[in-house]
């Protein structure tokens, strides 16, 4: 429960003010406070140190840092600068390292918005900052064949370097259970063709492919097992509190530093709370996550587990850079003209995914749980009839609404959107 007047919700670059009713029984779902590292570059530093970066880069030709693409907000302006002078310290010259932005299908990260990516604008400087694009085929090689029949093609930069790095932030992920790690190699580096069967109909209905799932995932297994046919790689695992500060860095071996991670942010990240609840406020978690539609659909999905079956979900985002990519237009467009029963039949019926596809899958689950609204400034009115949900001027006007009628005064709100793993512990 909650004393105060509003509720600051993550929205953009700032906050979206929801002002509470005196007759409303407000719940705020946040992380405990998280220790706060008080020296970044320092604590990562000795991580590096500890995990014996110096000693792998004396004996390596060529190095290639893998890191997320805007949609993150990795702490990369303490993490570049240290890793780049570990590798140069060790002997490896400038034109050895490369760093590789792991957009996996997303667009490119250019200009002013690739300068705020890499946190400090001496990593442009020093080194090669370039951008993984998925569908260039001569960019990519063969690397295998998952179990589950996934042929994978990775970015060759990477597969090639003699030191291998990724660097990533661990979160809960609606579909991989947790951001990072190998997430980073895999979709963030993979060819179109491996990243549309990762991410299709069989694998995302599964029930394991859900937020906080490790075990028995699809998504999960397939990332291990090509984390191995490339022969591994380091990690560089980060785990921020509300307030994007850097509370926990470690650096090792890919899988199990992540594993290492994962514990911490679940310890923080999954928040129980007593029960379900007919009203539900969630945040599409700000910039810069909630760019776009596509997007935001995670902050849909993350709330699912504490809202009443038919309850309203009231989601907040900017959306400042509109729906999406062209092919999750024509997804929501196909959602919308075949509805959710045949669309997700067509989807189980192919092997592979149409790209973007995906995210209106995971839509329906959303769809499927009760009555979702969105409040955003950045759809045009063409994109929200691509939606597939209503729109709303006011979440104080669809919360006083839903409140009177259901006779529910219980609220939830969610602040930092997918960011955090609310479920209810009744």
């Amino acid at each position: 429960m909650t004393d105060a007047e509003t509720v600051a919700l993550r929205y953009g670059r700032g906050e979206l003010a929801v002002r509470l009713d005196d007759s409303w029984r407000a719940t705020v779902v946040r992380k405990p406070p998280m220790p706060v590292l008080d020296a970044p570059r320092a604590a990562v530093a000795e991580a590096l140190a500890q995990a014996g970066l110096a000693a792998r880069a004396a004996r390596a030709r060529s190095a290639c840092i893998a890191i997320c693409d805007i949609t993150r907000p990795v702490p990369n302006g303490a993490l570049l600068p240290a890793l780049l002078r570990a590798l140069l310290d060790a002997g490896l010259g400038a034109d050895a390292i490369t760093v590789l932005v792991a957009t996996g299908l997303h667009r490119p990260n250019e200009g002013a918005e690739l300068r705020e990516l890499v946190g400090d604008p001496r990593v442009l400087d020093t080194v090669r900052v370039v951008n993984h694009f998925a569908r260039d085929d001569a960019a990519h090689v063969h690397v295998g064949d998952t179990s589950r029949g996934n042929r994978v093609r990775l970015d060759r930069r990477f597969v090639d370097a003699d030191l291998r790095i990724v660097t990533g932030l661990v979160e809960p992920h609606f579909m991989a259970g947790w951001s990072g790690g190998r997430k980073v190699v895999a979709p963030g580096l993979a060819h179109a063709d491996t990243i549309a069967t990762f991410h299709s109909a069989r694998y995302m209905d599964d029930p394991n492919a859900a937020a906080g799932v490790l075990d028995g995932n699809p998504l999960h297994a397939d990332q291990l097992e090509i984390v191995d046919m490339i022969g591994g790689a380091l990690a560089v695992n980060t785990v921020i509190d509300e307030a994007r500060r850097l509370c926990f860095v470690n650096c090792g071996e890919v899988v199990e530093s992540h594993l290492e991670a994962v514990a911490f942010a679940r310890r923080q990240c999954e928040v129980a709370v007593p029960r379900r609840f007919s009203t539900v406020v969630a945040s599409g978690a700000g910039h810069p996550l909630d760019s776009t539609y596509y997007q935001t659909v995670k902050g849909m999905v993350a709330a699912l587990d504490i809202l009443e079956p038919g309850g309203r979900l009231i989601v907040a985002s900017a959306c400042s850079e509109g729906l999406g990519s062209p092919e999750f237009a024509d997804a929501q467009r196909r959602l919308i003209d075949l509805g959710p029963t045949a669309f997700r039949d067509s989807l189980l019926a192919k092997r592979r995914a149409a790209i973007d596809e995906w995210q209106s899958q995971m839509l329906l689950k959303p769809l499927r749980a009760g009555e979702v609204l969105l409040r955003t400034d950045g759809l045009s009115a063409d994109e929200r009839a691509l939606a597939g949900v209503a729109c709303v001027a006011s979440v104080e006007e669809a919360v006083a609404e839903n409140v009177a009628a259901t006779g529910d005064a219980h609220v939830a709100f969610v602040p930092e959107g997918p960011y955090v793993a609310p479920f209810c512990a009744a």
